[in-house]
């Protein structure tokens, strides 16, 4: 083998860790419930306790959240389709999910760049890796 060629990229794109392909490349977008995932949402200051507390039990890895700078300012918890039905939610709580006769969409920021008013409070760690439901639900009822 020649030296010289060690380490040299011959015209194929560098290796990057893989980013799912949910998360946009810049900006946000809004992505369908029911699809890759669905939503938890909880509005406020309330939504932010909840995200840290949720952390703290799994080490620092809830899971992807994303929280919004303005308006409510929502923290979206993105979860496995599904999981979120057939469970009492507490008041305050909105599912986002996608089913006969609705239709949901959960924003999504991208990992770097401008994103405003979105951000990611707990980054997505693995391709396949989402908030578990009922770590959430856990979460949400020792806080009462």
């Amino acid at each position: 083998m020649n030296t010289q060629s060690d380490g040299v990229n011959l015209g194929e794109p560098p290796i990057a860790p893989e980013i799912p392909t949910w998360i946009p490349a810049t900006g946000m977008q809004l992505r369908l419930a029911g699809v890759r995932f669905d939503g938890i949402r909880v509005d406020g200051d309330e939504g932010r306790t909840l995200a840290d507390r949720l952390a703290r039990m799994t080490s620092g890895d809830p899971g992807p959240v994303v929280e919004e700078a303005n308006g409510r300012r929502s923290v979206y918890f993105l979860v496995p389709v599904g999981s979120t039905a057939h469970r009492a939610w507490p008041d305050g709580v909105t599912r986002l999910t996608a089913g006969s006769n609705r239709v949901s969409y959960i924003p999504v920021p991208a990992l770097n760049g401008t994103t405003w008013p979105l951000t990611w409070r707990y980054r997505p760690t693995a391709h396949d890796r989402l908030v578990h439901t009922l770590l959430l639900r856990t979460a949400l009822h020792s806080a009462e």
